[in-house]
């Protein structure tokens, strides 16, 4: 049996944690921020948890994950 290919975009997105959860990082940060204010760009910073509902196909794109 050949091994399963991990989907590229997919391992540069996201990280599995210890724990079993995912994590990704916040989207919106990238350009047009000229018209989005000062509070909504810094509650965009850092991380957050993949959400259960979208677990599952996440970890089908990285199956050795």
């Amino acid at each position: 049996m050949p091994k399963m290919k991990t989907k590229s975009g997919a391992k540069k997105r996201f990280v599995v944690r210890a724990g079993g959860s995912i994590k990704r990082s916040q989207a919106f940060k990238r350009h047009i921020l000229t018209k989005k204010t000062t509070k909504c760009k810094r509650q965009l910073r850092g991380t957050a948890e993949v959400h259960a509902t979208n677990t599952a196909s996440v970890r089908a794109m990285m199956p050795y994950a």
